[in-house]
């Protein structure tokens, strides 16, 4: 800590000897006076117009170029469909800080109605180290949470039992309003409505003031903006028509909910309060067929099952944030987040069980059982946060942010097999109760300061949280199970992580740059009950990144960078107590689990043009240590899933987007990512020598394309398309949905009514097939989902979302859900 605050000591005492000038100012939009983020901001020389220093505007319009040395020089504004802007006779000496007020940008073209000027709202914006896209554009996610808007992103796909992968892989970082999450994507994005979104940044190459938590990148999610100044209202509500689909499901499907959010801003005030209920369960149908072969009793048993599976999903929560600016040097924030989440999954499923000789194929006997399966996971979430923020004279700042979580875990599987066709008698019931609260704690320290063409950043960051595990395994009748004893106990896992980084950005005549150094510290100790050996595991790491950008021209960059990154295990991955997940399945986790180590490289390049952009990006990595979950044969009815580190891994891939106002009524987007996955290794999955070698290409696409079919009429439709997939044995089928939807807006657009289609049942849409294999073993099993769900969502906005939303976000919330 010492060297720490040493360090932020010497870098504002280099800053007090520096002498240099700073322009700043508002842009804004002509004729709404709203303010226009994103802008480019550059400075020139006016003698020979060479480029001196550039950066784009806040979310309030603003932007600062300081660091200047004495000269003349004119400024450029330049953003998508408005006309270039330019500042001249701009003439410093050296100490001047010049203020130029509000600047308006004028519309590129006059003439064009205001529904024209809407078409041409720009949804994608490709910067230095991210993409930026526009929630709005993705009007058939309306009513639905923030998973129904990232998948439609180039990096990102979505298979059918909801699990979210970028760049193929399910481990990547979640940022909300820029603060990091701890969760698992899927349980903290389901819990935001899509309605709350303003923007989604994808950053797949994070420098070293980020986490370096994660495979595929960063995610970051941003919330619709409060009032400018005054009140501002936004409610949505949803219904769910009546299910097409008839599975012969025990429930009929529900899908409910409503989001509101109040802000208030005056003065040094910013107020807000929100809150959500969303109820969206889905009927679905499960095609089993296993086989499992006994060298040693030389006979093969096969259990193909087919039933319902469907899920009860529902979640609420309240969020409130306080902003106070005390003075233009101190800003105060602070949060609490209060929410609910349910679900539960049913699967009903009758198997045929038969064995056979495994030389000759003879019959030897045959059973039929019907087993209903129901596995319920709870969890109440507390989260409380503040952050503040001080300015120094020399424009440095020094921010200081802690948060604190709870979460409260519970639920359970019961495991019924019961005699065909008369149900009422039971053969087993197992019962897996359990709970697992969660406790976390976060504390930052940041710098950043100007210095030389650049700014330096540099910070602290302490990461601490526990988990205390209980777990029970409830046979009846009881059984004479030989390691019954490792099937109940408790867990106890704790995590504390110290870092430091320090990075340095800057922009020199065409070229951009960042690079930046992270240090970290981590211990992570897990305790059995049933162990006295404690699983202890420190590791000492640096994560280094750089990144370099050269501007072509205006229209044409190019990039490189590097990082290095982690995929952290989770409490679930560590745990090793088995769960009865199924009739036909058991799952646990290793204690010694060893993260994932991830080095990427990459190159691209970005277009824009009249019409739109384009983005290319070229990338490879290598993955120590990855993750999986195995199987292998536990007997002769069940296997057992282990997640173990398996080898090691290489990916080499593609991706690409553009974004296209083709006329001034239609919108095209388009999004994709290629890659090759090759995972191989020789290893242990409980004592037992596995070899994997597993190896193809595998692609995702995805499509939006929106039409102006009126002034107060649109339609949109969507494509997300999921190809095959490798896994370290065996592989996941072709997943994709498509989409589409209808709007009507009325009271000069406060109030919207929306009609969307999801899941369109066409060309086999809405299916999946998980298909895993081993010497002794065969596995596949065909999920069905529900298809041509309707529903009708109701949208009113009292005044404009314009300012920040600063609500709280989760550390780590439900990660184990």
């Amino acid at each position: 800590m010492k060297k720490i605050f040493l360090l932020l000591l010497l870098c504002k005492s280099f800053s007090l000897f520096a002498q240099s000038s700073l322009v700043k100012g508002h842009i804004m939009d002509s004729k709404t006076h709203q303010p226009v983020e994103y802008a480019s901001a550059a400075l020139f020389r006016a003698d020979n117009s060479s480029l001196v220093t550039g950066t784009v505007t806040k979310a309030d319009g603003s932007f600062e170029l300081n660091n200047l040395s004495a000269g003349n020089y004119y400024l450029k504004i330049v953003f998508i469909g408005y006309q270039n802007f330019i500042k001249a006779d701009l003439e410093l000496d050296g100490r001047t800080h010049l203020d130029l007020g509000e600047l308006l940008l004028q519309s590129a073209n006059h003439q064009l109605k205001q529904v024209d000027v809407q078409a041409q709202q720009v949804n994608t914006l490709n910067k230095i180290d991210k993409q930026v896209y526009r929630a709005g554009q993705f009007e058939a996610a309306k009513g639905g949470s923030a998973i129904d808007v990232i998948k439609n992103l180039p990096s990102v796909s979505v298979n059918g039992e909801g699990n979210i992968s970028m760049r193929g892989s399910e481990s990547f970082m979640v940022l909300v309003n820029g603060k990091p999450v701890l969760t698992d994507a899927q349980t903290v994005l389901s819990q935001i409505p899509a309605n709350a979104v303003e923007n989604i940044e994808v950053v797949t190459s994070p420098s070293a003031k980020y986490d370096p938590d994660g495979r595929g990148g960063i995610l970051n999610i941003i919330t619709k903006k409060g009032a400018n100044d005054g009140f501002t209202l936004a409610t949505n509500v949803q219904s769910g028509l009546p299910s097409n689909n008839d599975f012969n499901n025990s429930r009929e499907p529900v899908r409910i909910g409503g989001d509101a959010t109040v802000n208030y801003r005056r003065g040094k005030w910013d107020v807000s309060v929100s809150g959500n209920y969303n109820r969206n369960d889905n009927a679905g149908y499960r095609e089993g067929d296993v086989y499992t072969k006994n060298f040693a009793a030389g006979t093969i048993t096969r259990f193909p099952s087919t039933g319902e599976r469907s899920f009860k999903k529902y979640n609420y929560a309240g969020r409130a944030s306080v902003n106070f600016t005390a003075d233009e040097a101190n800003v105060f924030s602070g949060g609490l987040f209060l929410g609910q989440r349910y679900q539960d999954r049913l699967a009903n499923l009758l198997y045929h069980n038969t064995t056979s000789s495994l030389s000759n194929g003879g019959f030897i006997k045959n059973t039929t059982y019907y087993n209903s399966n129901l596995q319920t996971k709870e969890g109440s979430f507390a989260l409380a946060n503040f952050d503040y923020t001080h300015t120094f004279t020399d424009k440095s700042t020094l921010s200081v942010g802690m948060v604190y979580e709870h979460a409260g875990l519970y639920g359970n599987t019961k495991n019924r097999n019961l005699h065909y066709p008369n149900t009422a008698d039971t053969i087993q019931y197992v019962y897996n109760p359990y709970k697992r609260p969660i406790t976390g704690y976060r504390f930052k320290l940041d710098h950043s300061i100007a210095l030389g063409n650049g700014k330096l950043e540099s910070g602290y960051q302490l990461r601490y949280d526990t988990q205390d595990g209980q777990f029970d395994y409830l046979v009846t009748p009881a059984t004479s199970q030989p390691d019954a004893d490792k099937f109940q106990g408790s867990l106890h896992a704790k995590n504390v992580i110290n870092s430091v980084y320090s990075q340095y950005s800057g922009k020199s005549g065409k070229w951009d740059y960042n690079g930046g150094l992270r240090y970290e510290y981590a211990t992570r100790s897990v305790n059995l009950s049933y162990d006295a050996n404690v699983h202890q595991l420190d590791l000492s790491n640096l994560f280094p990144s750089a990144l370099l950008q050269y501007n072509l021209t205006d229209n044409w960059k190019i990039k490189t960078d590097y990082s290095k990154r982690i995929n952290r295990t989770t409490n679930l991955e560590l745990n090793p107590i088995p769960e009865r997940e199924h009739s036909e399945t058991l799952e646990e986790g290793d204690p010694d689990l060893l993260p994932e180590f991830i080095d990427q490289v990459e190159l691209g390049f970005v277009h824009t043009f009249k019409a739109g952009s384009i983005f290319f990006n070229g990338y490879y990595q290598h993955i120590k240590n990855p993750i999986q979950r195995l199987n292998s044969v536990y007997a002769d009815t069940i296997l057992n899933r282990v997640y173990t580190n398996a080898g090691s891994a290489n990916q080499i891939g593609a991706e690409m987007g553009t974004s296209l106002q083709l006329t001034k009524w239609w919108n095209f987007y388009l999004g994709a990512n290629a890659y090759n996955y090759h995972i191989s290794g020789a290893i242990q999955i409980l004592n037992q020598p596995v070899t994997v070698n597993n190896q193809r290409w595998a692609y995702s696409l995805n499509m939006n394309t929106a039409f102006q079919l009126a002034k107060t009429w649109s339609a949109q439709a969507n494509f997300n398309y999921l190809s095959t997939r490798p896994t370290a044995q065996g592989e996941d089928s072709q997943y994709f949905i498509p989409n589409a939807s209808v709007k009507k807006t009325v009271m000069n657009g406060r109030l919207a009514a929306s009609l969307l289609w999801q899941n369109i049942g066409l060309f086999n849409a809405a299916k999946q097939r998980i298909t895993t294999s081993g010497a002794d073993f065969y596995t596949t099993t065909n999920y069905i989902y529900e298809t041509n769900i309707l529903l009708i969502n109701l949208s009113f906005n009292l005044n404009k979302f314009t300012s920040k939303l600063k609500l709280p976000n989760s550390e780590l919330n439900d990660k184990e859900f």
